[in-house]
């Protein structure tokens, strides 16, 4: 599917919320079609449920007894219960649909009804750890990092053949994650037993959004655990190299989404990954580094950007509506939407929610709606969904100096849309806070020795241009501060 767009759900939150609304008990297979109809009408093709899965009882225990985490708590939902905290989904027990959602009855159903409305359902893989008790650190402990009493980073589990010291799941970059235990990817029969998961997940959805995929990698895997080394032969393969054929050689169709950083999403997306992270973008448009994010678009490949997944929040970064104002904001969503590649939104930021939810919670504040937020992002999928956006074959351009010392150029994406001969879409956006002007030269078959029609699809402008000025000198573009367009070309 081209440019799908992407709709990360907080499953937990959202369920208890709409069972609350209903004044009723709900399961993933009972939600109200009238949200399923609302996803369809915004445009989404794929609904990622983030944190479906059973946590570990071990994992929920911590997280509820945390200091750390318990102060985070009252900050975020004050009065909060012991019940409002299941647990990080990411501190998975079992790959079960949690019974308080149904469970795998209920998800298959829901899944089902998604389809007859021609979305996909997106699920969790967390390929690095499981929750602090799951049953292999009995069973199977060689299937995890081994230690030695006293490391640093390891926990004692007890066993049938007597106690293990097992790793706590770890980022190079940040203390261990206290709830979780690390799966020893050096070992084949470890590699083996998340493939077999992996091929269990698949059969119950329609793609994987990969938690820290780069963290299985082989090089990267091996410099964390350096520490903790293992008299094996290093694995030859990469694990996603043999997963991602495993799943694909039955669903080919199958989307695998890698969260990724470090520079190596170019490298998980030669080992098959169909879409990564773009963290670079979100963190130009956070930051407004303008001239960096044009750089980055435009030296980057263009198969690149067309598999990169643009975003401006999930669960993991604070609410846009906290860091942008709704202008910025404006101007910025067109810009993820308006790139080749999948758009990414998320539960919460289509109404200006301001609360960052810690992942550990199953209850959340209630916020009112920003009506001024909802309209702009209204419109923006309304007018995405009827566009070339939505189907057609997207290109990064280049914009130049309107005029020698103009430097303003710097500010603006340009993307064009086309799906037949004859018509095409150009999105054009300025990030910056003052007035910006441009010229740009586009790359459309036939363009030249036509007059064209240049019609605003978010306003009112009409405009008829020379196609040999837009191929030669390129078209004029002036626009306010964080002003943006989409002109239906004809």
């Amino acid at each position: 599917m081209k440019n799908p767009l992407l709709y990360e759900v907080n499953t937990r939150c959202w369920l208890r919320e709409w069972a609350e609304r209903e004044g009723r008990k709900l399961t993933l297979a009972t939600i109200p079609e009238a949200e399923l109809q609302g996803w369809q009408e915004w445009g989404f093709t794929h609904i990622w449920l983030m944190g479906v899965w059973e946590t570990s009882p071990q994992s929920r225990m911590q997280a509820q007894e945390d200091p750390q985490l318990r102060g985070l708590y009252d900050e975020v939902l004050p009065g909060w219960r012991e019940e409002d905290v299941p647990g990080s989904p990411y501190a998975i027990g079992e790959y079960e649909v949690a019974k308080s959602l149904g469970g795998n009855r209920a998800l298959e159903k829901l899944r089902g009804r998604l389809a007859k409305r021609g979305m996909k359902l997106i699920l969790d893989f967390v390929p690095n750890h499981f929750g602090s008790g799951q049953r292999w650190a009995k069973t199977q402990p060689d299937w995890f990092v081994n230690g030695g009493e006293g490391d640093p980073g390891v926990v004692p589990v007890e066993t049938p053949a007597g106690p293990r010291w097992l790793a706590l799941g770890k980022d190079p970059n940040f203390p261990p994650w206290p709830d979780t235990l690390q799966i020893e990817f050096r070992r084949p029969a470890a590699r083996v037993a998340m493939i077999r998961v992996l091929e269990g997940i698949s059969r119950q959805c329609d793609g994987v959004r990969c938690d820290m995929a780069m963290l299985v990698l082989n090089e990267i895997f091996a410099r964390t655990w350096a520490h903790q080394p293992l008299e094996a032969e290093p694995p030859t393969t990469e694990f996603w190299t043999e997963g991602i054929a495993a799943v694909k050689q039955r669903a080919p169709e199958f989307m695998f989404l890698a969260e990724a950083y470090w520079g190596l999403e170019g490298r998980l997306q030669e080992l098959g990954f169909d879409y990564t992270y773009d963290k670079h973008v979100y963190d130009c448009l956070m930051h407004h580094q303008l001239g960096e994010l044009q750089r980055h678009l435009r030296e980057a490949p263009a198969s690149y950007v067309a598999r990169s997944a643009h975003f401006l929040e999930n669960h993991d970064e604070p609410r846009v509506a906290t860091r942008l104002s709704p202008a910025e904001q404006r101007a910025a969503a067109l810009v993820i939407l308006g790139l080749p590649g999948m758009g990414f939104l998320h539960e919460g930021q289509l109404t200006g929610a301001r609360v960052r939810v810690p992942v550990q919670l199953g209850r959340r504040p209630v916020e009112p709606m920003a009506g001024g937020i909802g309209r702009m992002y209204e419109e923006l999928l309304r007018v995405r969904a009827v566009s070339a956006l939505a189907s057609g074959e997207g290109r990064v351009l280049r914009p130049e100096p309107a005029w020698a010392d103009n430097l303003t150029a710097q500010n603006f994406v340009v993307t064009q849309w086309q799906v037949k001969p004859g018509e095409f879409d150009l999105v054009v956006v300025n990030l910056a806070a003052h007035r910006s002007q441009c010229r740009v030269r586009l790359e459309i078959a036939g363009l030249p020795g036509r007059q064209w029609t240049l019609r605003d699809r978010l306003g009112t402008e009409v405009y008829e241009r020379s196609g040999d000025e837009m191929a030669g000198a390129g078209l004029f573009l002036d626009l306010p501060e964080h002003g943006s367009q989409i002109f239906q070309c004809k």
